[in-house]
């Protein structure tokens, strides 16, 4: 069995590719045609420290994720997600490649979240606003713009100093307010651990799309009810009704998952409605992610 480093993997992923497997990936999970646990998730210290077994079956592969989630880390500067991902044959059961799961998680949440932006956003959507500045507002940055082409980017972080170092990396604005980065944008990004609402529904311009990929607990949030309060599509209904607070508290109805959009067996909403994207990450994105990473001999630039 082999074992790919983080940069053999970064090496192996290109956006392109990514997002098209995660389309794809979605498809078949909303299909019902793998086999897909809700993640079991160990609480070791509450807001602080936690540890997630993610399985899925998807054909001729399967895989699970081992990943600790430690926003404890942030602290130290330290990244707060740490995976690694194994990769077996279905037929026989013998095992593939081991390979590490932090930046195929980073790559493909974002990745994900730009296949739902092709769908939701209008095609014209020019001005990106990100609430948050770490690994996802990066990623972010980098998956949506190969989906769409942004002429104004706004960044915005409840630690000042760290949008501004975003905004000078990345040509982007750094704004002092969530409002003030959120007033006009065509599509907004969450990627933060907060545990109350940062996105407020009446800052969103109508036909505005928001991913919110942030605060994947039971009880944290990152949108307000009034943000929920628009048409809502997650990756999966299942753990959203296990894992996303933003969806619980608010008892947000929910549309479709992203794969019955993608499939077309439920409609893509009109380009007029406001629209939210709330994901909390599965294990069949993994195993898509880490078989495209393995199936992939030649390098290529991520």
């Amino acid at each position: 069995m082999v074992y790919l480093d983080e940069e053999a993997v970064r090496q192996r992923l290109d956006w392109d590719a990514l997002i098209a497997a995660m389309e794809k990936a979605l498809v078949s999970f909303s299909r019902g045609d793998s086999m897909h646990p809700v993640r079991t998730i160990l609480t070791l210290e509450e807001r602080r420290r936690y540890v997630g077994l993610m399985p899925a079956v998807v054909g001729d592969v399967m895989g699970l994720k081992y990943v600790t989630f430690y926003p404890v880390n942030a602290q130290a500067g330290l990244p707060t997600h740490n995976a690694t991902i194994l990769l077996y044959r279905t037929d026989n059961g013998l095992p593939l490649a081991a390979m590490d799961g932090r930046l195929i998680t980073e790559m493909r949440t974002a990745a994900v979240s730009a296949a739902v932006t092709k769908y939701l956003s209008a095609p014209e959507s020019s001005v990106l606003a990100l609430l948050g500045s770490g690994v996802q507002a990066h990623a972010h940055l980098s998956a949506l713009s190969r989906v769409r082409t942004f002429s104004e980017v706004r960044v915005w972080s409840r630690t000042a100093a760290h949008a501004q170092r975003f905004a000078r990396e990345h040509g982007a604005t750094a704004l002092d307010s969530a409002e003030e980065a959120v007033r006009g944008a065509d599509i907004v990004v969450t990627a933060t651990g907060a545990h109350e609402p940062i996105l407020e529904g009446a800052w969103l311009k109508p036909g505005a799309h928001v991913n919110a990929v942030g605060s994947s607990r039971p009880d944290w949030r990152e949108l307000d009810d009034a943000a929920m309060g628009n048409l809502v599509v997650v990756d999966s209904r299942e753990a959203a009704a296990v894992e996303a607070g933003d969806v619980l508290i608010a008892g947000a109805p929910i549309y479709a998952e992203a794969g019955e959009i993608f499939a077309g067996t439920v409609a893509c909403p009109p380009r007029s409605a406001t629209t939210v994207f709330k994901s909390v990450g599965l294990a069949i994105e993994d195993v898509a992610a880490a078989r495209l990473v393995f199936e992939t001999t030649a390098p290529a630039t991520a």
